[in-house]
């Protein structure tokens, strides 16, 4: 599949316009402060970005960043004014169309931006181990649909986890299927370039990113795709694609499921651009001053990163409650029972 997705990126679109879905173009809204960032890039490599959400997670002054697949460098460019002349953005890519436009307009983002922070790789992003990158060497890794792409996307995610400081993150972007896609589209080789092809279903994820270490994946949000092409429409049928933004963070002591120690936290509103509330994830949006209720991973996503010094935390692990209510696991056995003096009944599993 490598030559199906370099000829499809590199000769066969020549821009945003030539694709037959909105699978892989950001249609979502841009933000303002991305607005800011997206006007110092060069038009040339804002033409030919394929990407499917918004990969610029919060607080990365200071870090060293890679990105996966970065094509024409979009992402790169923006992730680099966000890092600034501290931190680094280095960016992987395998098509050469590509990344000759990237690498043709680095002198123009020097001087748009004042530095030097951006370096691009020829590389396949299931081979990070082959490239001159130290293990646990950076503080988050991206990807703007493209892990769809690859064929070994195990290897990919454990090359990411041998590449991520502990405590790090992957923030990234992707196509998923409401169910495992048919053997005929996913060999159709346009299907593939446009990230339906080769998009996993979506529990299928969530297992494959438990398997190499990553044992909560959050969903920041997503949006489901159209296939605008009718022939295109027509093969895939009834299968449903979503764009979706994950963060997986690389920390040790993450349990299966969400447990209750009685832990709170209190954002403190210093974050730059979210002053009044912190979105961790799609059903955690902390807002600035209150005690917000965490689950043991929750509170370790916090604790445990980048994110420390944005908030207060109460409590600690030396009492465990049980399941963490409300996150979608509940008791599975049935009867009634005694809870410090109240009778309360526990919810069957189906």
């Amino acid at each position: 599949m490598h030559e199906t997705v370099q000829d499809y990126y590199g000769r066969q679109l020549q821009s945003t316009s030539d694709l037959k879905t909105d699978a892989c173009c950001d249609t979502s809204s841009v933000p303002n402060w991305l607005k800011t960032l997206l006007k110092n890039i060069h038009p040339e490599v804002l033409s030919r970005y394929y990407g499917c959400g918004l990969v610029c997670p919060p607080l990365l002054e200071g870090c060293r960043v890679l990105d996966l697949g970065s094509g024409s460098g979009r992402d790169v460019y923006a992730l680099a004014q966000l890092v600034g002349e501290a931190g680094e953005v280095i960016g992987v890519d395998m098509t050469d169309e590509q990344l000759a436009v990237a690498e043709e307009h680095r002198q123009f983002h020097v001087e748009a931006f004042g530095y030097d922070n951006v370096r691009f790789l020829k590389g396949y992003i299931e081979k990070l181990d082959e490239l001159d990158l130290e293990p646990e060497s950076f503080d988050v890794i991206v990807s703007n649909c493209v892990i769809n792409l690859s064929p070994d996307k195990q290897a990919v995610l454990k090359g990411i986890g041998r590449l991520l400081k502990p405590g790090g993150e992957f923030y990234f972007s992707d196509v998923y299927a409401d169910r495992r896609v048919p053997e005929a589209v996913k060999n159709d080789p346009v299907l593939y370039g446009e990230c339906l092809g080769g998009a996993l279903y979506w529990n299928d994820f969530i297992a494959l990113s438990k398997q190499n270490g990553f044992a909560d994946p959050r969903l920041v949000e997503d949006r489901p795709l159209e296939v605008t092409d009718p022939a295109l429409s027509a093969q895939v049928g009834n299968l449903r694609f979503y764009s979706a933004t994950y963060r997986l963070f690389k920390l040790e002591n993450l349990e299966p499921a969400c447990e209750d120690y009685g832990q709170a936290v209190i954002y403190l509103g210093t974050i730059p651009d979210s002053p009044l509330a912190f979105i961790l994830d799609k059903h955690h949006t902390i807002a600035t001053g209150k005690v917000f209720s965490v689950c043991g991973n929750t509170w370790a996503m916090l604790q445990d990163t980048r994110f420390k010094a944005h908030f207060q935390f109460i409590g600690d692990f030396s009492r465990h409650f049980g399941i963490f209510e409300g996150c979608g696991t509940i008791l599975p056995f049935e009867g009634t029972i005694q809870v410090d003096g109240q009778r309360q009944v526990a919810d069957p599993c189906c």
